[in-house]
């Protein structure tokens, strides 16, 4: 009998361009399904992780080279494993590439991004024990055939498309640090680096959520408009970083009440500034989430923060529940993904899409690989 091959990008050195190689179809567990991958995300921060990763976050651990790289693939199921219950052949599909043991006491718990071995699948790992996740689950998105857990599931609804699916995880890194700061319809927002891939998805989740008011920071002015033209007139304002201290401008902008919660989704080369100042925009009560991961020790007043009751908080991932409500969401229409521009690059093609994100229009632009 004639094994199955399919498609793979593969990595074998750090800085190296990835190669194209052919290798079994993988096999399926009980409890997985196989998916046909047909869009596969390019995030902005995927060339980090490829050449700069283990000097940086040497913390954060890489499967082993060569590997299969890919963070979010969307596609059809091809086959089910005998212990799979709600899935079946032909399902669309977003695959989580959230990661956990299923057995550690934050497992049990129900509390599986807390998990002592969480992973990101085709990315990266949060804990020492993230080499044998990657060794169970080898395969990222960047390949013809995936295999996948039926907890990482999200089944699409005919109006969301693999190529727009592939950006759930960006969407669904915004949307779980908005329920952590229970935003809702009362809310007034901030969010740092609005225009960005982390922070266009989180205008998008915030109006879905009924947010009154959406203030935001950048420095791309081209963008502004776009970002402004996502609302009705007047429930977006943007600032411009570096030309007023960012708690200066939300006060005026909010007659000195200033914000119920920040997003801060700047990334890692942030100046720390734009972090202290859109903390000190927040009035007594607020909290502010980082999901941006800016880098290094950022000096932060304790004793500001004792006295005016102020919350921050790290939010990483988002369970596959979260992301089976935006997938809802989009089904009856209330979230609106149609301003991302999708631009689909065949799996030959990887190693120029990774290069070229960098021509990217901000949040707008969705670089997908469509093997």
């Amino acid at each position: 009998m004639t094994t199955q091959t399919m498609r793979a990008a593969r990595l074998y050195e750090g800085g190296k361009p990835m190669v194209i190689e052919h290798l079994p179809v993988p096999q399926i567990r009980p409890t997985e399904v196989l998916v046909k991958v047909k869009a596969c995300g390019i995030v902005p921060n995927l060339h980090n992780i490829l050449t700069n990763w283990v000097k940086w976050f040497p913390q954060n651990p890489l499967p082993k080279l060569p590997a299969t790289f890919g963070l979010d693939p969307a596609g059809v199921i091809e086959a089910v494993g005998p212990q799979v219950y709600d899935f079946k052949v032909g399902d669309r599909v977003y695959v989580n590439p959230g990661r956990h043991c299923g057995s550690c006491r934050a497992c049990r718990a129900g509390n599986t991004i807390a998990c002592t071995a969480y992973t990101f699948n085709g990315y990266f790992g949060f804990t020492p024990k993230s080499p044998r996740m990657f060794e169970d689950y080898p395969y990222g998105g960047l390949c013809e055939y995936l295999p996948a857990p039926q907890y990482s599931l999200v089944k699409l609804p005919a109006n969301l498309s693999f190529e727009t699916a592939a950006r759930l995880g960006y969407l669904g890194t915004a949307y779980k640090a908005m329920l952590k700061a229970n935003v809702g319809p009362g809310t007034t927002l901030l969010i740092n680096g609005i225009s960005g891939t982390l922070g266009l998805g989180a205008v998008a989740l915030a109006l879905a959520m009924g947010v009154r008011k959406i203030l935001g920071t950048a420095r791309n002015q081209e963008l502004f408009q776009r970002v402004k033209d996502l609302a009705a007139p007047g429930r977006i304002e943007i600032h411009t970083l570096g030309t007023q201290p960012i708690q200066e401008w939300v006060r005026q902008i909010t007659q000195g009440e200033g914000v119920d919660v920040v997003i801060d989704a700047l990334g890692p080369g942030a100046p720390h500034e734009t972090l202290t100042q859109a903390l000190k925009s927040i009035h007594r009560g607020g909290h502010l989430v980082n999901i941006g991961a800016i880098a290094g020790d950022v000096p932060i007043d304790l004793h500001w923060i004792m006295d005016n009751d102020i919350q921050i908080s790290g939010s990483a991932w988002f369970t596959t529940g979260q992301g089976q409500a935006m997938a809802d969401m989009v089904e009856s229409g209330v979230l609106d993904l149609s301003f991302f521009e999708n631009t689909a690059f065949s799996l030959e093609d990887v190693n120029g899409a990774i290069s070229g994100i960098e021509n990217r229009h901000g949040g707008f632009s969705n670089y997908v690989i469509c093997p």
